[in-house]
C-alpha cells in the first residue's frame, strides 16, 4: 500500500532563484510577503533555492526573518563581490557562511529544505536535503545534507565559477565531491520542488501552492575600467556564465508551465530596460542594490492580491 502525503490542502513551496548580487531584488519582495503573512518558516512547507537563493532560503528555513537576511546581506555582499580574485571571493564567502550559520547542520532548519549544487565531475545535480521522504531512493544510507554544515551546502551552491573557484565538500560516508553553483543545472529550482512534492511526500497537483521569486532581469552593465570586477565581468567566460543562468532560469520556468500548467503557481521576477537599472550578478554599488531592493517590494506589490490568494 502506498504511504500517505504528510500533509494536504495545501502545500506551499518558496522557489528562490541563484542571481549573486541580484539576491537584493528577492529580499524586497520577500520583505513585503513577511509583513503580509508572517515569518516565513511557518507558511511554506518546503524552500529551495539556487546560489543567493540558497543563502536567503537556508537562513529562513532556520527562523531568520528577512530583515535580518536583508542587513546581512547589505553588510556582506560588498565586501564578497569587489574582491578581484575567485580564491579572495571564495575565500571572504567561507568566512562569513561559518560566522552566519556558526557550524548548524540540517537538523536546525524548521521546514523542508533544497539546496542545488552541481557536481563538476560528474555533470550532474547535488541537491542538500533534511528529509529521508525527499531522497528519492537509498533511505536507508540517508543523512541529512550528507552530513555537511549548512555552510558547506550554501558555499557549493554559491561556487559561480569562474567568478568563485569550485567548492570540495567531505560527505559523512567519507567521500569528497566537487561542487559548482546550482544555477548549471537549475538556476531557477522551481521544477525540482515541485518534484519533491509530488514524487517524495505525495502531495496532490492541486494541493501543490507554489510561489517563486526571481532576481530581475536588467540591461548589461557597460565596461568600466575603473572598476576592476566590473572589468572582469566582461570577460567572454563570464559573460557567457551569466548567459547561461538566465537562459537556464527562463527555460526551467517555461518548462514548469508546460509540465504543470494546471499546477497553482506565481511567478515574480520583474523586466528593467532602463539603462540605470543595468546590473550583473556581481554588482556591489549599495546604491544600485538597493534600487533592486526596491523594485523588488514594487514587484510584490504589483503582484500583492495574486500571491495573497495563492497562499491563503
Amino acid at each position: 500500500m502506498a504511504k500517505k502525503a504528510a500533509k494536504t490542502k495545501p502545500f506551499r513551496i518558496l522557489s528562490l532563484d541563484g542571481g549573486g548580487a541580484k539576491g537584493f531584488y528577492t529580499l524586497g519582495v520577500l520583505k513585503e510577503l513577511e509583513a503580509a503573512i508572517g515569518p516565513l518558516h511557518k507558511h511554506f512547507d518546503l524552500i529551495y533555492g539556487t546560489s543567493t537563493g540558497s543563502i536567503i532560503g537556508t537562513l529562513l528555513a532556520i527562523g531568520e526573518p528577512v530583515e535580518k537576511v536583508h542587513a546581512l546581506y547589505q553588510e556582506h555582499v560588498p565586501s564578497v563581490m569587489k574582491r578581484w580574485l575567485p580564491s579572495s571571493k571564495s575565500a571572504r564567502l567561507k568566512e562569513l557562511a561559518d560566522e552566519i550559520f556558526q557550524g548548524k547542520k540540517f537538523d536546525a532548519v524548521q521546514t523542508g529544505i533544497g539546496i542545488v549544487a552541481a557536481k563538476w565531475i560528474d555533470h550532474e545535480p547535488m541537491i542538500f536535503k533534511a528529509d529521508v521522504r525527499a531522497a528519492h531512493g537509498r533511505q536507508k544510507t540517508f543523512v541529512p545534507g550528507w552530513a555537511c554544515t549548512l555552510a558547506d551546502a550554501v558555499q557549493a551552491s554559491c561556487s559561480a565559477y569562474p567568478f568563485f573557484c569550485l567548492k570540495t565538500v567531505k560527505l559523512g560516508n567519507g567521500d569528497t565531491v566537487k561542487l559548482a553553483d546550482g544555477g548549471y543545472c537549475a538556476n531557477n529550482p522551481s521544477l525540482y520542488a515541485i518534484a519533491d512534492a509530488t514524487r517524495a511526500y505525495l502531495v496532490e497537483r492541486s494541493d501543490i501552492r507554489l510561489l517563486s521569486v526571481g532576481v530581475g532581469v536588467y540591461p548589461t552593465p557597460i565596461k568600466s575600467l575603473a572598476s576592476p570586477m566590473r572589468y572582469i565581468s566582461m570577460f567572454p567566460s563570464v559573460r557567457l556564465l551569466q548567459r547561461v543562468l538566465e537562459i537556464n532560469t527562463q527555460s526551467m520556468d517555461r518548462l514548469r508551465s508546460i509540465l504543470f500548467g494546471d499546477l497553482n503557481a506565481v511567478r515574480v521576477s520583474g523586466k528593467y530596460h532602463e539603462p540605470e537599472m543595468a546590473t550583473d550578478l556581481v554588482e556591489h554599488d549599495l546604491m544600485k542594490l538597493s534600487r533592486l531592493h526596491q523594485k523588488g517590494r514594487t514587484s510584490f506589490g504589483d503582484q500583492e492580491q495574486e500571491i495573497l490568494k495563492l497562499l491563503a
